[in-house]
């Protein structure tokens, strides 16, 4: 199979990840324990960690990829937290095929967790100098990750904000998910260059790998958000149509149908009736198409931007290769 490698190196790594998280948020009352590793228990693709470890080995061998461990970790967690969040905002009640954090535990729990755990984000990078991280290299692993969480927390405002208007185009789109997707997965690149030493090009090259590795991860999403099977993405269909979200789809559509197409099709009171039909007009427009080569763009951008970055592990880059194409070809 195609990504039995990626896969398994993966699987490798979430052991490592989820064993750390899970230790480090072994923590009292137990109801707080439990609302913060829900979503950790769930599953989840770990494509982050999986990016900031991948890197750091790619760049410095072996020994970078154990001083990354912490810092692989803090990423996934304060991803984990921005999903909490996201959700209770949202109202989205399936996350990773389970109910969310704020259905079984209730908001006040839910947004209690989501403060724990990015509290404990930024805490298990301090504790990164216990696994051989220098105090300059905890300090730069630092300052990526405070700098992605403003930048994710300035997307989510522009995603909230775009639900009410519909002037909203492809540039505005882009801007939100560089600060919402984007970011983060910039900062695992990024910190995981910080843990092989690298030198400050080769940290913003990969940071570009990652941000451009988050746009196209992000209108995949978009895609299966319309044609996806929730039986594999873990989450209703036609959830971001229900919340009238200007994804890259909805923006083409609108674009080339007409806004009087689709307006009235979509929002909190659409009916299932009329979110197929706005679906239906999203597909016969043409948006899945464009979408799909959007993504392949920013792929490709990104790795040609890995090409040119110099490897000590040469299956490490391989891999982080193999997982742009997953990226784009996914099913969840």
């Amino acid at each position: 199979m195609k990504w039995d490698r990626l896969f398994e190196a993966s699987s490798r790594y979430s052991m490592l990840i989820d064993h750390y998280i899970m230790d480090f948020m072994s923590i009292t009352p137990d109801r707080l324990s439990g609302a913060s590793l829900h979503l950790i228990k769930a599953g989840g693709k770990r494509l982050r960690p999986l990016i900031t470890l991948l890197t750091a080995r790619m760049l410095g061998g072996l020994e970078a990829e154990a001083r990354a461990i912490p810092l692989a970790a803090s990423i996934e967690t304060a991803h984990t937290f921005s999903l909490i969040h996201d959700d209770i905002m949202d109202r989205d009640e399936v996350r990773r095929g389970v109910p969310t954090t704020h259905v079984v535990y209730g908001d006040d729990w839910a947004i209690l967790a989501g403060d724990t755990l990015h509290a404990a984000a930024f805490k298990m990078i301090a504790d990164s100098r216990e696994w051989g991280m220098s105090h300059e290299q905890a300090y730069r692993a630092f300052k990526v990750l405070s700098e992605a969480a403003i930048q994710i927390s300035r997307g989510q405002a522009y995603d909230m904000l775009f639900e009410e208007t519909w002037d909203v185009d492809v540039a505005d789109y882009l801007n939100m998910v560089r600060l919402k997707t984007g970011a983060l997965i910039e900062a695992a690149a990024r910190i995981g260059a910080v843990a092989a030493g690298a030198g400050s090009e080769i940290e913003k090259m990969m940071g570009e790998v990652g941000m451009n590795a988050g746009i196209a991860f992000q209108i995949r999403d978009d895609i299966l958000g319309v044609i996806g099977d929730p039986k594999v993405t873990g989450k209703p269909v036609y959830n971001d149509l229900r919340r009238g979200k200007k994804t890259l789809l909805v923006i083409y559509a609108v674009k080339k149908a007409g806004r009087r197409e689709i307006v009235d099709l979509i929002g909190p009171k659409a009916s299932e009736d009329d979110l197929k039909r706005a679906a239906s007009i999203i597909v016969d427009s043409g948006a899945l198409d464009y979408a799909e080569s959007r993504a392949r763009f920013y792929v490709e951008r990104a790795r040609d931007i890995l090409s040119r970055v110099p490897a000590v592990d040469a299956e490490s880059k391989e891999l982080l290769n193999l997982l742009l194409d997953y990226i784009v070809e996914r099913e969840k």
